[in-house]
């Protein structure tokens, strides 16, 4: 797995690297949002770790910026903010992830591994925040989910669920790569561009009893 990360904490920066590398992970980081925006279109890298508090721009303009460039990797916020408006401005921006700077060296690596694999994960402590997050109104527009195939519906439950891809390919019965067809058609005829934003579309309408 290869690792990109965007923090203006020294300290925290170089520890982080230090802990993935010693896990076999490889990473590489960026002191500034401009660094990273600046070297991340010529990476090839598994995921991305944002910050979210930072001087020159937040991790929400990072992400916005990202989303313009086209990025396709999953960034995932590593901060110590709990706030609920965070949480939600993350998600609706397209992180695929939010976890906590405090969690288990243990836990961010399984939780990088699961992200990689198409899975959504959000630090456990932030779970009741999660929930409340998801009853509230986060997205614009009201997409019909009445648009997609009844496999794409399948897919798109089985998506607000946090599975990866490779889970809901066994749950259903079809191939990986039949999997990432029907994900691409669903955020295509959604007008979303993210599994997080559909997650959350299907969460908040109760599509899936």
């Amino acid at each position: 797995m290869k690792v990109y990360i965007i923090d203006d904490h020294a300290l925290f920066r170089n520890g982080l690297v230090s802990l993935l590398e010693s896990r076999k992970i490889s990473a590489k980081a960026a002191s500034s949002p401009e660094q990273g925006l600046s070297e991340i279109p010529d990476l090839l890298v598994d995921i991305i770790l944002l910050d979210l508090r930072m001087p020159s721009m937040s991790g929400i303009e990072v992400l916005k910026a990202l989303k313009k460039q086209g990025n396709k990797t999953p960034v995932v916020m590593l901060t110590t903010s709990t706030d609920e408006n965070d949480l939600r401005d993350c998600l609706k921006y397209g992180a695929q992830g939010y976890l906590l700077k405090d969690m288990d060296p243990d836990e961010l690596v399984y939780a990088l591994d699961e992200i990689r694999t198409g899975s959504i994960i959000v630090a456990q402590d932030m779970t009741p925040i999660l929930a409340k997050v998801l009853r509230n109104e986060l997205t614009d527009g009201d997409p019909s989910f009445d648009l997609l195939t009844n496999r794409e519906k399948e897919v798109a439950c089985q998506i607000a669920g946090g599975h990866s891809n490779k889970v809901i390919a066994r749950e259903l019965g079809i191939s990986d790569g039949t999997v990432k067809l029907h994900v691409k058609s669903i955020l295509k005829k959604l007008s979303l561009s993210s599994r997080v934003e559909v997650a959350v579309m299907v969460t908040k309408k109760s599509y899936c009893k």
